[in-house]
């Protein structure tokens, strides 16, 4: 943590400003430090503001025992909890414990950077870095290993400010944190600690379909934009009604094991998919399903059974376990939900979002481009 993310952070809850007490720094960056407001506190440790409330903030007696606070504050026992939200963060913090370097590598840039054009709706990789360098201040939520934030932070004007609600968190901290121009935070994106108004791009990659309630996810990380700024956000799409069965049928049983016993589940799927991708082979439907979503047209055949039917995901550009890494992620989350384009729509309109593109950057997701109201 730098001494300037003050300036930008805020009790969670209260948006009081905060004080702080450091214990520990390395040049610039403070690694063990007390965080007051006039309501509550919050700790710093390994170098991030662990700015969570409620039952995800889980037991702060080490900390405070570490640094002989418990007279001052009080031992804190604090509980544990049972939400879906706890389960969902338990996947993450495992996840980007694992990969760390997912996104770092030559081949997963440039799949990844292909994958963030589609995405925005521009026409080449080329483009990416102009986009990013129109902002001052970015809110990125949910940025797992960092390496989107580390490559908006190389070419953005400003500032970004990474916020993750799990321990995914020392993870970026570990790969990006000590870059000059990034603030990682620990924090619920429900209740980014910040004023609001204040960042000019938000972005929200594939994670807020993760929270308990993806409408409020939008309209909570929404409202952290300036009038006139912009926010980008990915959400699964509703698939087809056999792909839909699967999927129930797949996270009722592999979604309580715990992450180990997972990811060994999942790597008969992997195997599917790697399988198919490798074939090669197509099919014409002359007729297609529309009772399942399947056009007509011709269909890769990996592709039609993993959009229709099974996420078996396989891509040539990432080792096995990266790759059973992408279907574990799909399988094991606890709250993972999927939404229409209609449903989405609905949404913008509530929250008055008139201008707004959605681009077709592939089948299992809906990608919103979108200008807040000035």
């Amino acid at each position: 943590m730098k001494r300037d993310a003050l300036t930008l952070l805020r009790d969670p809850v209260t948006r009081a400003r905060l004080e702080i007490e450091v214990f520990e720094s390395r040049g610039e960056e403070i690694i063990e430090a007390l965080l007051t407001s006039p309501t509550d506190w919050y700790p710093v440790s390994e170098g991030v503001p662990r700015l969570l409330t409620g039952d995800v903030r889980g037991d702060d007696s080490a900390f405070l025992m570490r640094h002989r606070l418990h007279e001052r504050l009080g031992v804190q026992q604090r509980s544990v909890g049972t939400s879906t939200q706890i389960e969902t963060n338990k996947t993450f913090s495992d996840k980007w414990r694992r990969f760390r370097n997912y996104g770092f590598e030559a081949g997963h840039q440039k799949f990844l950077g292909g994958w963030f054009v589609k995405k925005f709706g521009l026409a080449s990789p080329d483009e990416l870095p102009g986009f990013y360098r129109r902002f001052k201040n970015i809110l990125e939520i949910g940025p797992g290993s960092g390496f989107n934030t580390r490559f908006m932070a190389e070419h953005c004007a400003g500032t970004v400010v990474s916020v993750d609600i799990s321990e995914a968190a020392n993870t970026t901290y570990g790969n990006v944190g000590t870059m000059p121009n990034v603030h990682v935070v620990q924090a619920d994106c429900n209740l980014v600690p910040s004023e609001d108004g204040v960042f000019d791009f938000a972005i929200a990659d594939g994670v807020l379909h993760h929270t308990p309630n993806t409408r409020a996810g939008v309209e909570n990380v929404l409202r952290k934009v300036r009038p006139g700024g912009q926010f980008f956000f990915y959400v699964y799409k509703q698939m087809g009604a056999a792909r839909r069965f699967c999927d129930r049928h797949l996270r009722e049983h592999l979604s309580p094991l715990e992450p180990e016993a997972c990811y060994a589940a999942c790597e008969g799927i992997t195997e599917l998919g790697r399988e198919l991708s490798r074939l090669d082979a197509t099919v014409r439907l002359e007729k297609g399903i529309p009772l399942l979503g399947i056009p007509p047209g011709e269909h890769n055949v990996q592709r039609l059974l993993y959009y229709n039917f099974l996420k078996c995901f396989w891509n040539e550009a990432f080792d096995w376990e990266t790759n059973n890494m992408v279907n574990f992620d799909w399988y094991h989350p606890h709250d993972a939900w999927q939404h229409t384009e209609e449903e989405v729509r609905g949404w913008l309109s509530d929250f008055g979002v008139r201008d707004y593109a959605i681009h077709d950057a592939n089948p299992n997701g809906i990608s919103v481009l979108l200008r807040k109201p000035g």
